[in-house]
């Protein structure tokens, strides 16, 4: 029997996540796969070069929905979404990460009938205040598998009370990404265009609401950009709903080097011969662990824990003394060793498809699997 599943990309961060598992489906008998982008990132240059350059295949199905608020984008994804379920039937319906299209599409296949699967699920900020926390936590309650990148993600879910059947800690789609291409990004010829040296500059990504909106909040980031970019240069790649304000804030800082968003393996060689990655992104703290890069998160809680436990992410918080401080400290120090952690191999959208195409509803458990439950970790390896 071949399993039919249909599967959902919505923003950036969610292309890095399918593509290792769409690569693991090419190379099967035993499961098919319809992709539905929503267009929740609707820049069709930065969207059709993702694609390439993680040789995706073009999504059978673009629902174009574009921005607008939270509410207004889960309806619309909503609304789009559900007669493509209706007329695909599939057997499961496969979100990735934590984006609205990421809740919009699993709530629409569950009222449907249709069980869903979770890549990344269990990671928790434990701050509400976050709209991706709202996103996990309600995907996470109506997804029937739920595939874990870290044994944090397992532990919370344990105590949300998720069945421990539904649970799989599988290891980082987002790593099986990088590992797969990070040869091939060494072609790149980025620094060369930006114009700067192997270790010898820092990249700054900021895109939160948290940080960009808040004036005074954005503010003293910036001033504390100003104070490091006498260090080092900074590289800026502008995330597109920031670009008006961060240009106005860059402005006479002779230092920053803005650039328009980067291609993924562009981005991936500008990280990893980077000396130092400034950040509110989840999954730069991910990337920058493996690579070996000091990152510090402009946040006050991260929901990538095993980042600051096994890796070289470290929260610094808010405070533009407190993030200098930082900065220059780890300016300082040699390079980290790079680390990664538990199942961080490359290989899990193998196991990932393994557990559905051998499992359905739910597997029969292993040795393994049982020693993991009495340690309170599901692991598949």
């Amino acid at each position: 029997m071949t399993l039919k599943l249909l599967a959902v990309v919505g923003a950036r961060p969610n292309f890095m996540k399918i593509a290792p598992i769409m690569w693991e489906i090419e190379r099967r008998d035993d499961v098919d796969a319809f992709l539905v982008h929503t267009g929740q990132h609707y820049d069709e240059r930065m969207s059709k070069l993702f694609f390439e350059e993680l040789n995706i295949p073009r999504p059978d199905v673009n629902l174009e929905v574009g921005s607008g608020s939270h509410a207004v984008q889960t309806a619309e994804v909503m609304r789009r979404f559900e007669p493509v379920v209706e007329k695909q039937r599939p057997d499961l319906v496969m979100v990735v990460g934590d984006v609205n299209s990421t809740l919009a599409c699993a709530l629409t296949a569950v009222k449907l009938g249709v069980p869903v699967v979770h890549v990344e699920a269990g990671l928790r900020s434990l701050d509400r205040t976050m709209p991706e926390e709202i996103n996990r936590l309600l995907t996470d309650a109506i997804s029937h598998w739920l595939f874990v990148s870290e044994q944090s993600g397992v532990i919370n879910l344990y105590q949300e009370n998720i069945d421990k059947e539904r649970i799989f800690f599988v290891g980082n789609v987002m790593i099986d990404t990088l590992l797969a291409c990070k040869d091939r990004s060494e072609q790149a010829p980025i620094l060369e265009k930006l114009s700067v040296r192997k270790r010898n500059y820092a990249v700054l990504t900021m895109h939160r609401p948290a940080n960009v909106d808040d004036p005074g909040v954005l503010n003293g980031l910036m001033g504390a950009i100003a104070r490091l970019q006498r260090e080092l240069p900074i590289v800026f790649p502008v995330h597109p709903r920031a670009q008006a304000k961060m240009r106005e804030q860059v402005a006479g800082l002779a230092n920053v080097i803005l650039t328009e968003p980067l291609g993924y393996l562009d981005f991936l060689k500008l990280i990893a011969h980077a000396r130092l990655a400034l950040t509110d992104s989840g999954g730069l703290q991910e990337e920058t662990t493996v690579l070996g890069v000091p990152c510090l998160t402009m946040r006050e809680n991260t929901e990538r824990p095993v980042t600051i436990h096994h890796g070289t992410n470290r929260l610094v918080g808010l405070d533009p003394e407190r993030i200098i401080a930082a900065a220059l400290e780890t300016l300082a120090k040699a390079m980290p060793t790079p680390c990664r952690p538990e199942l961080w191999d490359g290989q899990a959208s193998r196991r990932i498809i393994d557990v559905l195409t051998g499992t359905l509803p739910a597997p029969p458990p292993t040795r393994l699997q049982e020693r993991r439950e009495r340690e309170a970790i599901h692991m598949v390896v």
